[in-house]
């Protein structure tokens, strides 16, 4: 079904693979076969160094949403914004309900229109549009490069490389500077075959996540999808499995693109935007993901997480020993908080579902839902617990739907057919009710993505599906049904796209700023607070200590209800790792404590009595830290923190609450080590083993002359846990470039550009 290979590639006229072994025999030198992927040639068009391995990218285009864009335009405004300098695009889909917290949330969304009029961008009211469907209908191209603050920013199969990213790189590029990488590796995801009737691209994207997550196969490269079985697939299919490919953690995605992608555009009255792209007649790559899309059976991700894979007819056959294997990895995921079990799932041997739910960027396209009403037709759903969900991306996709009548064959069903809304997607809407199992054709099923609170008692989870297989499993009133179980005749309805709606409703500045408009502020958006630069010596607490494999975004900073408050960064920061370690808000303030009181000139012994004894040590060593040359704050250690979102409240949270660094065995992603750095935190990595750490959960560690370490470009230095005596450890820093270390100087990204006016 799925070949990884173990060396890298030659694929020959798009279609031959030839594994490097050493004695292969091609034309030219690897060196330059590589530059002949689609990806190094879209890169090249946007690196604006003359430097092909260090590159310094400029986007074509920028999005935001609505739980990211006002902290990231009150950065851009506090580092010296005039004006967009390129098309940014603000859309509404995340707090669109405006249903918790008062006015806030409807506040964020008139900073966002009247920023759009004041510096020359577009705004995209809630309801219209989920981000990603947005961008592919009305900013995809050919050969372009897309940057968005939220982590599923793919339009690769449309042509369009794009990067999501935390909301400082987006402050970058609005400040005309660039994004700064090194040549990431790329991937071959070659595809031969034809999905069997019933499967979609969800399932395709699963069985790719399930064979490359768990071993970091493409960890922060670009996967580019070539191979025969490309032009078996629709647009719409293909958007699918792309924008998927962020739960492999890859850095972006590229597609070769045919006359399907062309149609694309042309129904959206941009055919000038098509660009065709292949790779060329002797291509390198770093390695190969090769797919037989006529083996891909319906799949399902099992909680917690997408990589946790396996086929609908697997999990049926062995429901027992899979749901325990589940429950069995929810004691590492809850932290045994809650009790969790699915074994009452289990109804006259089937498996029982409480919810189903087709939405966002990942479910809610047009095919997706057409082929569930054809499933769907002539069934219902029943009066039991089961209930079943579905959000159009767009409001032109549901009106179509309208239009070509399955939104009536869904409702007649007893489908409940809403607007565009990302909220299933990061528990904001459709939470089940506790203990309950929702299928989803979303994007993750991390732990609480559904809504669910630890802290409160309450949990249920989620497994992800494609809608096809959803589908089946309503028509068969809520017992696990994968699509290819029924025998149907899929219409294949045609798409046609009505500009007039965006037209309509859609305000585009045309890139004209106005600066005469005056930005409208809710009481809930605040100001970042002041930022220390990074002292001289460090004194750093440890205040959690996370052992899980893999740390989340959501785990580090719960989406769901806080995103109301993603506005007003003190308010927002009460609420990190409530979910994994609720003492942690209180032990930071702790500590915070000794540095505020640095900062207002007193002596911070006396704002934190602990840190007398610590102080007395490091001074017996080190007699000139003190006064002057020394700060104080908190660090967490995590194994693998970052996997998932590209939110930056991540680390700007930790930041706001005293924080300095993070430690880590490595890091999940490149945008958390990113949003740690642009918030002027350490990412310190550690070779220590996570079980038999030199520290541990409320140690002090004292890191002497780490501004100096920093302007030196040392990647080990040298810090000490104090305790009895001073016990030395190593932490590294990993490779920085030279704007990142001044960043980090600084204090945090807004101080960098106040510093640089």
């Amino acid at each position: 079904m799925i070949k990884l290979y173990e060396n890298g590639v030659y694929l020959l006229n798009g279609t031959e693979i030839v594994e490097d072994t050493g004695s292969a025999q091609v034309s030219v030198s690897k060196e330059e076969a590589a530059k002949n992927t689609i990806a190094y040639g879209v890169l090249e068009a946007h690196n604006t160094s003359s430097d092909m391995k260090n590159l310094q990218i400029k986007f074509d285009k920028l999005t935001s949403h609505d739980i990211t864009f006002v902290g990231i335009i009150q950065t851009a405004r506090a580092s010296g914004l005039e004006k967009f300098p390129i098309p940014y695009v603000l859309t509404n889909c995340h707090n669109s309900l405006c249903a918790v917290g008062g006015t806030i949330n409807e506040d964020d969304h008139m900073f966002g229109l009247t920023c759009a009029k004041k510096y020359g961008g577009m705004y995209v009211p809630p309801h219209q549009a989920v981000i990603h469907q947005f961008a592919r209908e009305m900013l995809a191209g050919g050969g372009k490069m897309i940057l968005g603050s939220d982590s599923h920013t793919r339009y690769g199969a449309l042509g369009t490389m794009a990067m999501g990213e935390g909301g400082p790189e987006l402050v970058k590029q609005l400040l005309n500077k660039t994004y700064d990488i090194k040549m990431p590796g790329v991937i071959a995801v070659y595809l031969e075959g034809e999905p069997m009737k019933g499967v979609g691209p969800q399932d395709v994207a699963l069985a790719i996540i399930g064979a490359t997550f768990k071993n970091g196969y493409v960890n922060n490269k670009v996967m580019e999808f070539v191979g025969p079985g490309v032009k078996n697939l629709s647009a719409d299919f293909r958007i699918g499995i792309d924008v998927m490919t962020t739960e492999t953690t890859c850095l972006s995605s590229i597609w070769t693109t045919d006359e399907k992608i062309e149609e694309f555009y042309e129904i959206h009255g941009r055919k000038e935007e098509y660009k065709e792209l292949n790779p060329g007649a002797v291509t390198y790559y770093d390695g190969c993901v090769r797919v037989n899309l006529s083996e891909i059976k319906p799949m399902i991700a099992m909680p917690f997480h997408p990589s946790n894979v396996y086929t609908i007819d697997e999990l049926n056959a062995n429901l027992s020993d899979i749901l325990h294997d589940v429950e069995q990895k929810a004691l590492v995921s809850l932290d045994g908080a809650v009790e969790y079990s699915l074994q009452d799932k289990i109804r006259d041997g089937k498996l029982y579902v409480d919810q189903g739910i087709i939405a966002g960027c990942a479910g809610g396209g047009f095919e997706n839902i057409c082929a569930a009403a054809d499933i769907i037709k002539g069934h219902n759903i029943g009066s039991d617990a089961f209930t079943f969900s579905v959000y159009p991306a767009s409001t032109p996709i549901y009106m179509e739907l309208v239009k070509n009548g399955v939104v009536a064959d869904l409702m007649e069903a007893g489908t409940v057919v809403k607007t565009a809304f990302c909220g299933p997607c990061f528990g904001a809407g459709d939470t089940p009710a506790n203990n309950a199992f929702s299928i989803r054709h979303t994007t993750r099923n991390f732990p609480n993505r559904e809504g669910s609170k630890l802290q409160s008692g309450q949990i249920s989870s989620v497994a992800l599906m494609d809608a096809r297989s959803i589908a089946a499993t309503a028509a068969n009133k809520g017992y696990l049904t994968p699509a290819t179980a029924f025998d149907v005749e899929y219409k294949g309805q045609k798409y046609h796209f009505d500009q007039n709606i965006y037209a309509n409703r859609v305000f585009d500045s045309k890139g004209k700023a106005d600066p005469n408009v005056e930005i409208q502020f809710g009481p809930n958006i605040k100001d970042w607070p002041e930022m220390s630069a990074l002292p001289e010596n460090l004194i750093v607490k440890v205040v959690s200590e996370i052992h899980d494999p893999v740390t989340t975004t959501d785990e580090l900073i719960p989406s769901g209800e806080t995103s109301s408050y993603r506005s007003n960064p003190l308010g927002l920061a009460e609420f990190a790792l409530s979910r994994k370690d609720p003492a942690y808000v209180g032990r930071a303030k702790e500590v915070q404590k000794a540095q505020k009181a640095i900062e207002a000139g007193t002596c911070p012994l006396d704002a934190l009595e602990e840190l007398k004894p610590v102080m007395s040590k490091i001074q017996a060593a080190y007699p000139e830290v003190g006064e002057g040359n020394v700060g104080v704050g908190s660090t967490i250690f995590a194994v693998k923190p970052g996997d998932g979102s590209a939110r930056e409240q991540a680390a700007s949270c930790q930041k706001v609450l005293g924080g300095w660094a993070n430690i880590a065995v490595e890091y999940a992603t490149k945008r958390y080590r990113s949003n740690l750095i642009n918030w002027g935190m350490l990412p310190f990595l550690t070779d220590a083993d996570h079980e038999a750490l030199p520290f541990k959960n409320g140690d002090y560690i004292f890191v002497p002359n780490v501004r100096k370490a920093v302007e030196e470009k040392k990647d080990v230095i040298n810090a000490y846990v104090v305790g009895d005596e001073l016990k030395e450890i190593q932490l590294k820093l990993g490779d920085l470039t030279d704007a990142e270390r001044q960043i980090i100087l600084d204090g945090c990204l807004i101080n960098y550009y106040k510093a640089t006016k």
